[in-house]
């Protein structure tokens, strides 16, 4: 029933290109995990997409699970490069991006089997960083809320009591000056209420 995990699918050097790969992710897994969490994440992973090969009739298979190591080395490793066709480099972000883009454009266009199988696929992945997941979005939404009412708040810390209709000082620019209306019915710092009180 989960042979298919162990069953190559490509030509040759495809074989040999994924395995570096996922050595390569493996490793940097280990080192953030360490062996038994890297164990248990490919153990629920192999779970979710032998329940999505085998009860949803889509071809998921080994590429899927791929898929699900190199989110969580993402996760990680975010600015990590590689090399595309060992020419150009490219972090490892960017690429996840890029194939989440992609497979949440499948999840749009194809049919709820295939919807629920890419979820079942990546299982794990939400197992794992689902809650961290929502913290942060969480986190971001309290600080978004603070910093605009910190804006809202300086805003209104703007708006001044007294404002000399000469020089234009404020309470704020200066707070030790005073401020009187004069008979003209404006408001002058007591440097310029003379001039304004002044005839002609």
């Amino acid at each position: 029933m989960i042979t298919y995990i162990f069953v190559p699918q490509t030509l040759s050097f495809w074989i040999v290109l994924a395995l570096w790969f996922l050595w390569f992710i493996g490793e940097g897994l280990e080192r953030a995990w360490g062996p038994f969490r890297l164990t248990l994440y490919f153990f629920v992973g192999m779970i979710g997409t032998t329940i999505a090969a085998f009860f949803f009739g889509s071809n998921f298979s080994i590429g899927m699970l791929i898929a699900s190591l190199f989110f969580a080395f993402a996760r990680f490793y975010p600015d990590e490069v590689i090399y595309i066709l060992f020419i150009l480099p490219v972090k490892i972000k960017w690429l996840a991006w890029i194939f989440a883009a992609f497979l949440v454009l499948g999840f749009v266009l194809n049919s709820n089997s295939y919807r629920a199988a890419l979820i079942a696929a990546f299982a794990n992945y939400f197992i794992f960083f689902g809650p961290e997941i929502i913290h942060q979005a969480t986190h971001r939404h309290e600080v978004s809320t603070r910093r605009r009412r910190f804006e809202a708040h300086s805003r209104n810390a703007d708006d001044v009591l007294h404002r000399c209709a000469v020089c234009g000082a404020t309470e704020l620019t200066d707070p030790t000056l005073d401020f009187r209306v004069a008979r003209d019915g404006e408001e002058y710092c007591m440097a310029h209420l003379p001039k304004a009180q002044t005839p002609g």
